[in-house]
């Protein structure tokens, strides 16, 4: 007899069509015919292998905030360029109007290098900046035939290009190409650490993304479960309240039925941590005895079995004749399967119970998703008969009593789970289980509560059910996907990430690798399959969910360190540009050489990003909600540190450089008595004060940079031995420029008195204490 089966033969709470088969699939018995309806790519895993392949083109938050910053930072850095050249053109020609014909061509010059330059091809921006020097050339140079005529016009040239060389290295100080090294070394860092956290980082940007995330999509076995099966309760009826097995009868009848009726296993490789071998529910079983002091293969051992009938789905039982050794010269009949099927089968119950109360048990079990399983033993005068035609025929069976068995929640994921959600990050779990075992699992781990409604899960059919239109309005409401497909994870993903959302997944087969791919941050499992080790970014050694709230930490604190580089790097930029251009504006020669504006770019640049790379991770950070990832990376409290401190700096450089220009300044201690004059050039001592007292006090604000939002005194250390090995590398090196002959003719400076290296340091430094004094009242506030 042909039977076919048809749509209306599959269970609609299926995972994929009961009346379908998969490529792959094994047939265990009985035979049949099948109609092929795709191939290759068409397959379920077909499908899984084209998604894996996808490119993944999703840009994480750091790099378009990054890439914004960089742009406005160019922008700025050439208006003051175009300013510089401008003013000091001026100068040399004595404010003169005709002079004045140099301003249309340098504006033009510079708005077609900030807004079209990106645009064009490079040969065309070659022809614009050549024609510029051209025109820039001649300009002056009938200027200076003009306005100066018989004066040399080397003068004018040198002068020329002095400006020009002022302006491209404002362009080089300003423009914070350290940045990419500073994301790079703490990105670095961060992964040799958050290896330490069980977090190896496959890709580095993941690192910073993890902190921008705002939901983890996770599965739920091995991740938020132990992925072993474990006995929870046990209701023998014959061993009384304690549960205790002892030397009794029904004790040893229970030992040697779990013992012998079984297919599986142990793996004793590592006696501490036994692994289950086979069914892992059955293997649930042998550690229940094992942990109870029972040795399971002496005990199967010592049983001849006489007859088996396996598990199958459609019985719900597995049933084995043995010539016993718990009852010597007895041949006994053990059954175990599905409650209701062995009770059924039973005509006594041991203890007296009743099977009104077995129901209750088994409610109460089954409403907390766990698997139970029942047990039941019949003495034979002979194992004939017992099974026969793939059935228990046996008809005085004593039913033992139910096992509940469960994949336990693992004791760090609540907590972990909870900090997530105190840090503003959404959880989501996508799981191939049932409805009600998914339920039970978030609300053990605390994700699942009172409040929530059918609206807030939903099963794979279900889910391939809904438009993407659908899915993009109801898909923030969702917190459990039971019965989830391959590619529903995939499609999860993507619809956060319409949804504005930076995505975290995790997964450990191959079925997930196209999920992986997809997400903003892809976290497979350290057990998991090669394939979702390679669409992933990070792998989560021990498999737990902890791990990946850690991860998250580390990215919060890494773009916080990022911020710490940007806020001190900018303040700099704000007082050096602003000075060469007071400068400028002054007429006076720029009181920083070129090779001084280089190594403040080397210190603020390559030392600060060392230094404030390295910083560790603060737990202050989980209470924070995640950043808006369109939001800029300079915050409001950032902006006013950058402009307020920066100009600070400005305004009391600006007044150094005109006490220097109206005064002979030949140690700091002439400030006492100071008479302005006229003005005049200043001397190499004057020009190396100010150059020192430039350096100094933005190498104590490094220290406050250091601390910025962190509630912590700048002087805080702990873990800082990087910051502490930097900062004596800049301080060292800036006294040794200073002070060796062999470097004072290349930095354009001379040795400094004693008592003035004295005074800088310590009036520098106050820079320090007035921010340690400010801290300071915040707390007894």
């Amino acid at each position: 007899m042909q039977e076919e089966h048809t749509e209306e033969d599959s269970d609609p709470e299926a995972t994929f069509p009961t009346h379908h088969v998969m490529r792959g699939t094994k047939v265990m018995e009985g035979h049949g015919i099948f109609r092929v309806l795709a191939v290759g790519d068409k397959t379920e895993n077909g499908k899984v292998f084209e998604a894996a392949q996808i490119d993944n083109s999703v840009r994480t938050p750091l790099n378009e905030q990054l890439d914004g910053l960089g742009k406005l930072i160019t922008k700025i850095s050439y208006v003051f360029a175009a300013g510089v050249i401008i003013c000091r053109m001026l100068v040399f020609f004595d404010w003169a109007y005709p002079a004045w014909s140099l301003v249309v061509p340098t504006i033009l010059f510079f708005w077609m290098v900030i807004r079209k330059f990106d645009q064009w091809p490079g040969k065309v921006c070659i022809s614009i900046i050549t024609l510029y020097f051209l025109t820039l050339i001649s300009t002056i140079t009938v200027l200076h035939s003009f306005l100066l005529p018989g004066e040399d016009i080397s003068r004018l040239l040198g002068y020329t290009l002095g400006t020009l060389m002022i302006a491209v290295t404002l362009i080089v100080v300003a423009v914070p190409e350290g940045l990419p090294m500073a994301v790079t070394l703490s990105l670095a860092y961060s992964m040799r650490r958050m290896l330490k956290t069980n977090n190896l980082v496959r890709r580095m940007h993941a690192c910073e993304t993890m902190g921008a995330t705002t939901v983890i999509c996770t599965d739920k076995t091995g991740t938020l479960t132990q992925n072993q099966m474990r006995v929870f309760k046990t209701q023998f009826y014959g061993l009384g309240e304690g549960q205790e097995l002892s030397d009794n009868a029904e004790s040893r009848l229970l030992k040697e039925g779990m013992a012998v009726n079984s297919t599986a296993a142990l793996d004793l490789s590592h006696p501490d941590a036994p692994v289950a071998i086979g069914n892992p529910t059955e293997g649930a079983l042998l550690l229940w005895l094992r942990s109870a002091g029972e040795n399971y293969q002496t005990l199967r051992e010592e049983a001849a079995t006489i007859d088996e009938l396996p598990f199958s789905t459609e019985r719900k039982y597995m049933a084995t004749v043995v010539r016993s050794a718990a009852m010597e010269g007895k041949t006994i009949l053990y059954v175990k399967g599905a409650p209701e099927i062995v009770l059924g089968l039973c005509r006594n119950i041991e203890g007296g119970m009743t099977q009104e109360a077995i129901q209750q048990q088994l409610q109460s079990y089954q409403a907390q998703a766990m698997r139970t399983l029942g047990f039941a033993y019949q003495i034979l005068d002979t194992g004939a008969g017992a099974i026969n035609n793939g059935a228990v025929q046996a008809d005085n069976l004593t039913f033992q009593g139910i096992v509940a068995i469960s994949d336990p929640v693992r004791e760090d994921v609540p907590q972990a789970v909870e900090e997530c959600m105190r840090a503003g990050i959404e959880v989501k779990i996508v799981t191939g289980d049932t409805p009600g075992t998914a339920t039970e699992i978030g609300r053990q781990i605390g994700l699942w509560t009172a409040a929530d409604s059918e609206r807030n899960i939903i099963t794979g059919p279900e889910f391939a059910a809904l438009s993407d239109e659908e899915l993009d309005r109801r898909v923030m409401e969702l917190k459990i996907i039971a019965r989830a497909r391959p590619m529903d994870k995939k499609r999860l993903v993507e619809s956060l990430q319409r949804n504005g959302q930076v995505v975290a997944v995790t997964g450990d087969g191959t079925n997930d690798a196209p999920a992986l791919h997809a997400a903003h941050v892809g976290l497979s499992m350290g057990d998991g399959t090669s394939v979702a080790k390679e669409a992933s970014d990070i792998t989560i050694i021990d498999n737990s969910f902890s791990s990946i709230g850690k991860a998250v930490l580390w990215g919060r604190s890494l773009y916080q360190n990022i911020q710490r580089f940007l806020l001190f790097q900018l303040t700099v930029n704000v007082a050096a540009c602003f000075i060469v251009l007071s400068g400028a504006l002054m007429g006076t020669e720029s009181p920083l050489t070129v090779t001084q504006m280089l190594w403040v770019n080397l210190i603020m640049d390559t030392f600060a990003a060392m230094a404030l790379a390295s910083l560790p991770p603060s737990s202050r950070v989980m209470n924070d909600k995640p950043r808006d990832r369109k939001a800029f990376i300079l915050n409001r409290e950032m902006l006013w540190n950058i402009t307020g401190v920066g100009s600070f700096f400005f305004l009391l450089l600006l007044v150094f450089l005109y006490i220097f220009e109206h005064a002979d300044i030949r140690q700091l201690t002439d400030l006492l008595h100071l008479h302005l004059g006229a003005r005049d050039a200043l001397s190499p001592y004057e020009l190396t004060l100010f150059f020192t007292i430039f350096v100094m006090t933005h190498f104590f604000y490094l220290f406050n940079a250091r601390a910025f939002n962190t509630g912590r005194s700048a002087l805080h250390f702990k873990g800082c031995k990087g910051l502490a090995f930097i900062v004596t590398v800049i301080f060292a090196g800036q006294i040794l420029m200073v002070e060796l002959p062999i470097l004072q003719d290349f930095f354009n400076v001379v040795s400094l008195r004693p008592l003035d290296w004295l005074i800088i340091i310590a009036g520098s430094s106050l820079v320090l204490w007035v921010r340690e004094a400010w801290q300071w009242t915040k707390i007894r506030r």
